[in-house]
């Protein structure tokens, strides 16, 4: 996988959700994803905007993380990105994939490993 600049190459809607996140902005973190998007996260799934919205609230009230995008690839609508995820849990930090699923300028499925 090739290094790349964070801002470059990836859609808006993923670079919005997570300076959003990183902020603890949860609505403003869940406004990146589409009326009908799905999050996979610790073995649980999270369907639409108000119910991602609370999901993000909980792990920023919990972990208070912090994602530093480290690596990514992007082919067809979909972005893989390796970040670096420092908070308040056991093992901090730790380096997650979050795989985005895009279409229309919006975040259809992101799943987190």
């Amino acid at each position: 996988m090739k290094d790349k600049t964070f801002t470059a190459e990836l859609p808006a809607c993923v670079t919005a959700y997570f300076a959003a996140a990183n902020a603890g902005d949860a609505v403003a973190a869940a406004a990146s994803f589409a009326p009908d998007a799905v999050v996979h996260d610790e073995n649980r799934t999270h369907r639409g905007p108000a119910t991602i919205a609370a999901w993000i609230e909980e792990t920023s009230r919990k972990y208070q993380p912090v994602v530093e995008p480290l690596h990514w690839v992007s082919e067809a609508g979909r972005h893989r990105v390796t970040g670096k995820v420092s908070g308040a849990f056991p093992g901090s930090p730790v380096e997650l994939d979050f795989e985005f699923t895009v279409a229309d300028g919006k975040i259809l499925q992101l799943a987190i490993q």
